[in-house]
């Protein structure tokens, strides 16, 4: 595990580099931090394009990150939100950050951007036993998320980001009589779910990260003459103290006078008005009397995460846990027969293990494998014709899945796509935007789960297990039954018939062993 790692958040305002060097208990010290605003969410209220001068922007900024990680040593994990999420021409920006800055960006679902903020959150404040409500808010969406320990209770991820309701309501020189009451039935409105299940559950803090509600706490205290604070972690900021800043900020807004408030950073004069309705909105709704500020969000909790992938035994619940957890869950919801996909993932992973030599793939594939073939039969839920699509919509689609980056979250979706009926065809265009790497993985790994399959096509099973030899020209494999007297000729012929996208993965003919003899 190398010493010091470096995580970016691609945001719709903003793009936060930290270098960090990690310490004992799988936490770390920070070394440095940079921002850059480029404002990547400023190419309409929709959010579904990405403007050519935001893109130009964040490109520069992200080489020039790059090149600081480079300084320390530290290998660079970047993740994207909201902006990049949603926009329909995002390709463009993650090849541009790969060619011209050597960045390779993960889109991440709102979903999994709330965990991995609470996951930052809870190592900046003494709240791991308590459980807590968090609200994050940024330029295109705000995440929610009410959390105890390791585990996330409920979370969603809002489309009210300061970007993102600028645009909508206040995107006018002049201040539109109808604007702030119209934002504020909009915020209300969009957050009145996740009010009432916030309302089932006594949270004993709130907690707010992001610089909107940084610079809220900031404009608080310079209009009530206090002094400003070295550190803000930690730091309270009351309803009513919000409330006086969103007063505060209208009648600034009518009069043309924002830029002169007091401790207000310049780069946010123009959304700060809409994001401080957010927060008021979500203070309402929710009954929240106070939060307390994190300084830690989602780039601390990319950080952490990293050091979760490499490392076991820290002090939070490992991320192919949490990761395994999620896919349990959405298997739970839609698959009415779990322990035969539990057996056929087990029988995969056996076969996984036995072949490793072949395809040379690691721990990665092998948990990509376990959730694909656990996944495999979501679709079912739907129709029984056409399973395995329905199952990738499902796994492709689904807000539970949480531990996987976007692209892991498209592999583990061919994988369950694949599982059965055609082989992947350049036909296909979600197969064909697969890079080579990739493609190696869902083929290989789709190739056992059907062996696997097969060898519980009774679903009675009585294959426990499988061994792989070789016999001079291929891979022979042969089967174990539950017991001595076990009848397992269906599951023998059945992955006799399901060998051949595995053979053509490895390029190598795959059998399966005759009966023995007597």
């Amino acid at each position: 595990m190398p010493e010091t790692l470096a995580a970016i958040d691609v945001g719709t305002n903003s793009l936060h580099l930290v270098v960090a060097r990690t310490t004992e208990g799988g936490r770390f010290e920070v070394v440095t931090r940079e921002k850059e605003m480029v404002r990547l969410g400023s190419g309409g209220a929709d959010m579904k394009l990405l403007t050519d001068d935001a893109i130009d922007r964040a490109v520069v900024a992200l080489d020039r990150f790059r090149r600081i990680a480079d300084s320390h040593d530290a290998p660079l994990r970047a993740v994207a939100t909201s902006a990049v999420r949603e926009a329909n021409n995002r390709d463009v920006l993650l090849m541009r950050a790969r060619e011209e800055a050597g960045v390779d960006i993960e889109v991440v679902s709102g979903t999994e951007e709330a965990r991995l903020i609470h996951l930052g959150v809870v190592q900046a404040l003494e709240v791991y036993d308590r459980k807590l409500m968090l609200c994050d808010i940024g330029g295109g969406s705000t995440e929610l998320l009410i959390g105890e320990r390791d585990e996330v209770i409920a979370s969603t991820s809002v489309k009210l980001g300061a970007v993102r309701l600028t645009t909508r309501f206040f995107n006018g020189p002049k201040l539109h009589p109808s604007a702030v009451s119209s934002c504020r039935r909009h915020v209300r409105s969009t957050l009145a779910a996740f009010a009432q299940v916030a309302a089932e559950h006594e949270v004993e803090v709130a907690i707010g990260s992001s610089g909107t509600i940084e610079q809220v706490l900031r404009l608080a205290r310079g209009l009530a003459g206090e002094e400003p604070l070295r550190t803000l972690n930690g730091a309270t900021l009351t309803r009513k103290q919000v409330a006086k800043v969103v007063s505060a900020l209208i009648d600034a807004r009518e009069a043309g006078t924002t830029g002169s408030l007091a401790d207000l950073d310049p780069k946010r004069e123009d959304i700060i008005l809409a994001g401080a309705l957010v927060l008021e909105g979500v203070m309402e709704t929710c009954a929240i009397k106070e939060l307390v500020i994190s300084d830690y969000a989602l780039r601390e909790g990319v950080f952490l995460d990293t050091i979760q992938r490499h490392e076991e035994g820290t002090t939070h619940l490992h991320l192919r846990d949490v990761a395994r957890r999620s896919v349990l869950g959405l298997v739970e919801r839609c698959d009415d027969d779990p322990a035969h996909s539990q057996h056929v993932a087990h029988l995969a992973l056996e076969l996984f293990d036995a072949t490793s030599d072949r395809h040379g793939l690691g721990a990665d594939a092998r948990d990509l494998l376990e959730a694909g073939a656990l996944l495999a039969n979501v679709g079912l839920m739907i129709s029984h014709s056409k399973h395995h699509k329905h199952s990738y919509y499902l796994v492709r689609n689904s807000d539970r899945l949480v531990g996987f980056t976007d692209g892991e979250i498209e592999v583990v979706a061919q994988i369950a796509r694949y599982h059965r009926k055609s082989a992947p065809k350049e036909s296909h265009p979600e197969w064909a935007a697969l890079d080579a790497d990739d493609r190696q993985l869902v083929q290989v790994a789709a190739g056992l789960l059907r062996i696997a399959i097969g060898l519980d096509r009774s679903r009675a099973r009585a294959v426990t297990g499988v061994t792989v030899a070789e016999d001079g020209e291929g891979l022979v494999l042969d089967l174990v039954p539950s017991s001595s007297g076990a009848d397992v000729s269906l599951e023998r012929w059945a992955a006799a018939e399901r060998t051949d996208l595995l053979a053509d993965a490895l390029g190598v003919p795959v059998t399966i062993a005759p009966a023995p003899l007597g």
